[in-house]
């Protein structure tokens, strides 16, 4: 593996006083990889992304490094190197798909880049001039993900990102998963096999808050993986 872009050490994170969902994880995420994040309902995935975007701050960890730099998740430096995907996403809805990328590449600074590509591999070319909140659920998904593939960070949190989609657009989806590591390093979770399976150089299984496995690039098996899961259907 090559060297970290990011470590995490100790990370436990909870809701209320009683609540733990998340138990003493700890990982690193190399550059240029892509990392699937799997496990049953609860087990705690969207929380630990929920984590890393800032967005729940009761949480406590031994140390959290970028590059080798301890920082904090809410600061600048730090927010500017990502960008997550949630699985439901109602925010902007005022905003056009037009509108939205443009205040996305304004906030990160970068300048925005012909997204004629992405827009027709997710076949949002007739919704790119209509307001997110008169989307239906996949297309709002699909506005989100072309952006996070135009703004390309180095680090993509990507929260179920399947779930909504049509078929064309989950195997477009998958091919620019797989890519990813030209640009930069994706952690995403899914209940799916098959995402996992098609796209990642590394799966970690995760179990009541905790990594409970680890899978390598050729280790990737559906088999295997359910049963880390102790689960015998598809997840």
């Amino acid at each position: 593996m090559s060297k970290p872009l990011l470590t995490i050490k100790n990370l436990s994170a909870w809701y209320g006083s009683e609540k733990m969902v998340l138990r003493s994880l700890s990982l690193d995420l190399a550059e240029h990889e892509a990392v699937g994040l799997i496990g049953l309902n609860g087990a705690g995935k969207t929380t630990f992304l929920k984590v890393l975007s800032g967005l729940l701050t009761t949480f406590r960890s031994d140390d959290i490094l970028l590059s080798g730099r301890s920082i904090k998740v809410r600061e600048r430096d730090f927010k500017l190197c990502r960008y997550t995907v949630f699985a439901e996403d109602n925010s902007f809805q005022y905003f056009t798909f037009r509108e939205y990328l443009s205040y996305v590449f304004s906030a990160y600074k970068e300048k925005m880049p012909d997204v004629s590509e992405l827009v027709q591999g997710f076949h949002f070319e007739d919704n790119t001039d209509i307001l997110l909140k008169d989307l239906s659920t996949g297309n709002r998904k699909k506005a989100f993900l072309i952006t996070a593939f135009a703004l390309k960070p180095k680090l993509l949190l990507l929260d179920e990102p399947v779930n909504g989609l049509d078929f064309e657009s989950t195997e477009y989806l998958y091919q620019q998963i797989a890519n990813y590591k030209e640009y930069g390093t994706v952690l995403f979770s899914s209940h799916i096999l098959e995402s996992i399976t098609l796209t990642c150089d590394r799966v970690l299984v995760l179990e009541d808050g905790q990594i409970c496995q680890t899978f390598e690039s050729g280790q990737i098996n559906a088999a295997k993986i359910r049963e880390a899961l102790r689960y015998e259907n598809d997840v």
